[in-house]
C-alpha cells in the first residue's frame, strides 16, 4: 500500500509541476490581488477571487467599448498566455495595440477576439485597425493595400468552435513573432496572420482587455503571463 501511495504521490507531481518550470522565460503580469499596473474605469473592472473581472449590467452600460490597459510596457515579440471565461457579449485582448487621442481607455489595434455566442472567438480582429483581419480557420496575409486575403487554412471554422469550453475556462495564447501573429485556444490554432502592410502595421504597442459596448456581460482573466522573444522574422 505504501508503495502504491508513494508512486500515486509521484505521479501528481510529474502530471502537476509548477508553472515557472512548465514555462521558463514567462513572466505574471497579473498579481492576482490587485490591479496594480492595470489602468481602468473602476466602474467596469475589479479584482474578485483571484482573476479580473470586466462587468457592464443594465443598471450600468458602458456607452463604447472600454478596455483595461496594462502600464507595464510596449512589448513587441513575445508569446502571451491569458485564461479568460466570458458571460454574453463580446470582448478580446489587444495587443501592439495604441491608445485613441482623447478618449480615455480606449484602443485600438489587433485583437484576439473572444465571444460568448462563438462567431468571432479566435478571430483576429483590428479595434479602429482595418476591421476584421483574419477570421477564425483562415490563414492570411495583409497587402500593401491594407486588405486582407486568405492564402490558407488552419482548420475548419466550425471544429475550430468545438475546442473552445463556452461558459468555462479556456486559455488563449497570442504569438507575436516579427509581422508574423498566431492565435490558439487552448493550444489549438485557431488563425495565423501575416501583416504585410508596411504602412499600417504595428511593430510593438500596449495590452489591453476590452469589455464591449451592448448587453450586459461578464468577461473574467486570470493567469495572465507574458515571454519576450527575439523575432525569427
Amino acid at each position: 500500500m505504501r508503495a502504491c501511495l508513494f508512486a500515486l504521490t509521484a505521479l501528481l507531481c510529474f502530471a502537476n509541476p509548477l508553472r515557472a518550470e512548465e514555462e521558463p522565460g514567462f513572466k505574471p503580469i497579473f498579481d492576482g490581488k490587485s490591479l496594480e499596473k492595470w489602468d481602468g474605469n473602476p466602474d467596469f473592472w475589479r479584482v474578485e477571487d483571484g482573476v479580473i473581472v470586466g462587468q457592464t449590467t443594465a443598471e450600468k452600460p458602458t456607452k463604447g467599448n472600454t478596455f483595461l490597459i496594462w502600464r507595464g510596457g510596449e512589448p513587441g515579440n513575445f508569446v502571451l498566455k491569458a485564461e479568460y471565461k466570458i458571460e454574453g457579449g463580446n470582448s478580446g485582448i489587444q495587443y501592439r495595440s495604441f491608445e485613441v487621442p482623447d478618449n480615455k481607455w480606449v484602443v485600438g489595434g489587433y485583437q484576439a477576439d473572444i465571444d460568448a455566442g462563438g462567431t468571432f472567438v479566435g478571430s483576429c480582429y483590428g479595434e479602429r485597425f482595418r476591421g476584421m483581419l483574419c477570421v477564425r480557420g483562415q490563414k492570411c496575409e495583409i497587402g500593401e493595400d491594407a486588405k486582407s486575403k486568405v492564402v490558407g487554412s488552419v482548420g475548419d471554422n466550425k471544429e475550430l468552435f468545438a475546442k473552445v469550453k463556452p461558459g468555462d475556462w479556456n486559455e488563449y495564447t497570442i504569438e507575436a513573432d516579427g509581422n508574423h501573429f498566431v492565435q490558439k485556444i487552448n493550444g489549438v490554432v485557431m488563425a495565423d496572420l501575416t501583416d504585410l502592410d508596411t504602412k499600417n502595421r504595428r511593430a510593438e504597442g500596449i495590452l489591453a482587455l476590452q469589455l464591449h459596448a451592448g448587453p450586459p456581460m461578464k468577461i473574467q482573466f486570470r493567469n495572465v503571463r507574458i515571454k519576450e522573444v527575439k523575432p525569427s522574422l
